[in-house]
């Protein structure tokens, strides 16, 4: 996984199917009967999910509604309690991992300089010294971060931080780019960089799914969203629709700016119960 693959074997102790062709598809994603627990609670319970074709989906939802336990298990970086998950029909793996990309809300850098970040990624996925340079180059091009190429990466700012973990994501020309709120601390000027990256990204076909809680931002960039409300998939639609017309008393009242409580309730008329 462009940003998260060298912890794949920590974070997803399964077994790996090792023998599979790191040039194998990974789309679609898929996952079926997911449910996750902890003391008792229900965290995610998702029938069935499938992802990635190409275009922007955003999962939105309430603070526990499951959207990050939900993309890591997706992305394979997580197993849940029971239930299964696929890469194109095949169980996860750590070879074709590097077919997709996964930025953190933090950024997750190294002790090393923005360049170093990327040549080592490059280099960790199999390119030789001289190809990993020129492609981390051109990534930081990009980024619009070429003249930060030799700075500490830990001492750049948050949202140059941010799109050097972007950078570092996209050059490996990932299928499927996983984003747990991205933009969620940054500034404006770094969520439109942010959001530039991740739309050129979907232009050139990589299927992007957005974990966001800025409604403005979903409506700028999903084609289409998945609602999430208590560990459950509440709507899926079209983004046009979805926020024309919400068809889940859950979304609507989300839309409509209610707190949504974690019992089900909220604090609408309409959505009391």
């Amino acid at each position: 996984m462009a940003e998260a693959g060298l912890r794949l074997e920590r974070a997803a102790p399964r077994p790996l199917a090792g023998e599979a062709n790191a040039q194998a598809p990974v789309r679609p994603v898929v996952g079926e009967k997911i449910r996750i627990e902890r003391g008792g609670r229900l965290l995610l319970s998702v029938e069935e999910i499938v992802v990635g074709r190409p275009g922007i989906t955003a999962i939105m939802g309430p603070n526990g509604a499951g959207k990050t336990l939900l993309l890591r298990c997706l992305a394979g970086l997580k197993v849940p309690d029971s239930g299964l998950v696929s890469w194109a029909g095949l169980p996860p793996d750590r070879a074709r991992a590097l077919r997709l990309g996964f930025v953190f809300q933090k950024p997750v850098l190294l002790r090393r300089s923005a360049l170093a970040n990327l040549v080592y990624a490059l280099k960790a996925a199999g390119l030789s010294g001289g190809e990993a340079r020129r492609r981390a180059q051109a990534a930081l091009e990009a980024a619009r971060l070429a003249d930060l190429a030799r700075s500490p990466a830990r001492l750049l700012s948050g949202g140059e931080q941010q799109r050097l973990a972007l950078a570092r994501a996209l050059s490996l020309d990932p299928d499927i780019l996983f984003l747990d709120e991205p933009t969620a601390s940054l500034d404006p000027s770094s969520t439109a960089a942010i959001e530039a990256m991740v739309g050129k990204a979907a232009a050139r076909g990589t299927a992007c799914i957005l974990i966001s809680h800025d409604i403005g931002q979903a409506r700028r960039l999903a084609d289409e969203v998945i609602f999430m409300a208590e560990g459950h998939i509440a709507e899926r639609a079209p983004a046009s629709r979805f926020f024309d017309a919400p068809a889940s008393p859950e979304a609507r009242a989300y839309l409509g700016g209610e707190i949504l409580v974690r019992d089900g309730s909220w604090n609408s008329e309409e959505g009391k119960r």
